[in-house]
């Protein structure tokens, strides 16, 4: 049987990352976000190696994401970034799940539902979930039966930290915040960390940071590598005179190429963009991809490597910028790469011992 493409996860570097993490803002939490089954990595494991690590606070996208959440981070606060609707009674009926209320109806609808502990969800210009600051007046009374855990808001451009709009919405999260005296407070997501320490607040929420992508997109990148992913080659052609490859007939190989197939595809998540442009290593020796991605194929020239035999692996993903580095050939960000990756990829796990 063939093998399929394998996402090899390093359990050590995904707590080391926690850690370098908290050293950046040591006067704030670091919470864990976690949704999209943990970037794509695998949600168990991850969560409870952000846990023995000293995650308390943990961040997904639904109550369904919590509710698989909840057995694998003892004593965590899960919060439920979609917010409150109804049905979602019976899983914010724990209170250790709590919603993040983004709308005045959903700061409304719990209110009258019981209320309890939860976050609030401020608009300071992304545009994208959160109260629009003009609205809290109104929502006085429904505020006053919520326990508010953390005052919230999301940044839009972190990863650029020359851009002035990182510092409009710090202000107007400074001029919320100012009504909110004894509320907590939560502005930075992964590249937030590494703004100003002003930018800290009491909570930090690192996503793609954890995982190895670099929040600091054009300089060195501070977090290790999580993963790593490889593939099978299937055959290799020993071409006898110059012949096209793939779909489209797009990648003309010279006659003496050597082209090597192997098992991964778009089916897979690699991104079909990435055709004719990304790169895997062979033999520990950079390749290019030779013609376009196909559902469950993709083509290598693997001329420079004579070594290379069917039934070894490539790497397509690999060291410290590798998740970035397809993701800069798929024309994307890191975080898309990753959460690509279906089910046939089998994830492996190291480490974490």
């Amino acid at each position: 049987m063939t093998a399929r493409p394998r996402l090899t996860v390093d359990l050590d570097a995904l707590a080391s990352n926690y850690r370098t993490l908290q050293e950046m803002a040591p006067g704030a939490d670091i919470a864990a976000v976690v949704k999209a089954d943990a970037y794509g990595l695998g949600l168990e494991p991850v969560a409870r190696t952000l846990w023995k690590a000293g995650a308390r606070n943990f961040f997904t996208a639904d109550v369904e994401e919590a509710t698989l959440l909840r057995g694998h981070a003892p004593d965590a606060r899960i919060y439920v970034l979609a917010g409150f609707a109804a049905g979602t009674e019976t899983a914010f009926a724990d209170p250790a799940v709590r919603p993040v209320l983004n709308t005045e109806a959903q700061v409304r609808a719990f209110a009258q539902a019981g209320g309890g502990a939860a976050i609030l969800q401020v608009d300071t210009g992304m545009t994208r979930l959160g109260v629009p600051p003009a609205q809290l007046n109104a929502l006085a009374d429904a505020l006053s039966r919520v326990d508010v855990d953390f005052l919230l808001s999301h940044l839009a451009s972190a990863d650029e930290p020359d851009a002035g709009f990182n510092r409009h919405q710090h202000g107007r999260f400074e001029e919320v915040r100012a009504h909110f005296p004894k509320v907590a407070h939560s502005l930075a997501n992964s590249p937030g960390v590494f703004l100003d320490p002003d930018f800290h607040h009491h909570l930090c929420r690192p996503g793609i940071a954890l995982y190895g992508g670099n929040p600091r997109p054009g300089r060195p990148n501070p977090m290790r590598p999580v993963v790593e992913l490889d593939a099978q080659v299937l055959q290799i052609f020993e071409l006898t005179e110059a012949a096209r490859v793939g779909y489209g007939a797009t990648f003309h190989a010279p006659a003496g190429a050597r082209i090597a197939t192997c098992a991964i595809g778009y089916a897979d998540g690699l991104l079909r963009c990435t055709g004719n442009v990304g790169k895997a290593l062979a033999a520990g020796v950079e390749v290019p991809f030779a013609g376009r991605v196909s559902m469950d194929l993709v083509g290598l020239d693997v001329s420079a490597v004579p070594t290379l035999r069917e039934g070894d692996r490539v790497k397509l993903i690999w060291g410290p910028d590798g998740v970035d580095r397809l993701a800069a050939a798929a024309g994307t960000i890191a975080y898309e790469v990753l959460v690509r990756l279906g089910a046939r990829v089998e994830r492996r796990y190291v480490g974490g011992s």
